[in-house]
């Protein structure tokens, strides 16, 4: 196991999970949390011994989004720092969908703002029955802009124009029902889940920057019998 300050990384059983390391922040999202996870995204397309990601949050929540003391003090930057900074924070989003092996956002407590942008950006997403998934930036006066055309390719475009402009959170199973969330589990044995366990014939023919969602189930899933949820749409244009 490796850490930095802001994303612990662990590899095991062809499995390399980086946990955001915030969790008196709830995980929110600053400029050396992106260097981490955009450098543990290097790591495992260099490291043949890695067939999938898995992101998770430390402590109670997956990720409470955006850090806002950054957020703020953008108001008095010049617009091309602000510009760069934006450009930095999506092209994170542009290296997970480039990287040929699937990422699985595991979710627990809430997942908000680009949180929940970085969750919906990840192939698969498993969650606790009690993690709660949305974009309130609206309630702050602020746009999610930048996570938006993923939240529109996943969702379509009603839909992310409604959690958008209202803010509101949806459960865990409604977020599964706009396809939003792959999986849903009981809150009591969540963490008692074997986590992705891929073999290499799974991941393999997912293994191209053009795979799609609908290809070959990239890990192999827990043998508990999930909480039923409508059939996630593709991810993958």
């Amino acid at each position: 196991m490796s850490e930095s300050e802001r994303v612990v990384v662990a590899v095991q059983g062809g499995v390399l999970t980086a946990t955001l390391n915030r969790p008196d922040k709830k995980n929110a999202i600053d400029t050396p949390m992106i260097d981490a996870l955009l450098a543990t995204l290097e790591r495992a397309d260099l490291d043949a011994e890695v067939r999938v990601v898995a992101i998770r949050g430390a402590g109670t929540d997956f990720c409470a989004g955006m850090d806002l003391t950054e957020l703020l003090a953008s108001a008095d930057r010049p617009v091309e720092e602000n510009r760069r900074a934006a450009l930095h924070f999506g092209g994170l989003f542009l290296r997970m969908r480039r990287l040929p092996k699937p990422v699985v956002a595991v979710v627990q407590g809430r997942a908000l703002a680009g949180g929940c942008g970085l969750a919906t950006a990840c192939d698969l997403v498993l969650a606790a029955e009690s993690a709660r998934f949305g974009y309130p930036e609206v309630q702050r006066g602020f746009v999610p802009a930048i996570v938006m055309t993923t939240l529109k390719r996943t969702a379509g475009e009603k839909v992310a124009f409604d959690l958008a402009a209202t803010g509101r959170l949806l459960t865990a199973p409604q977020a599964a029902e706009v396809g939003l969330v792959s999986r849903v589990y009981e809150d009591s044995d969540f963490e008692d889940q074997r986590w992705p366990s891929p073999s290499s014939s799974s991941t393999s023919s997912m293994a191209s920057p053009s795979r799609t969602a609908s290809a070959s189930a990239p890990t192999s899933m827990p043998s508990a019998e999930p909480r039923p949820t409508s059939a996630p749409r593709s991810r993958r244009s």
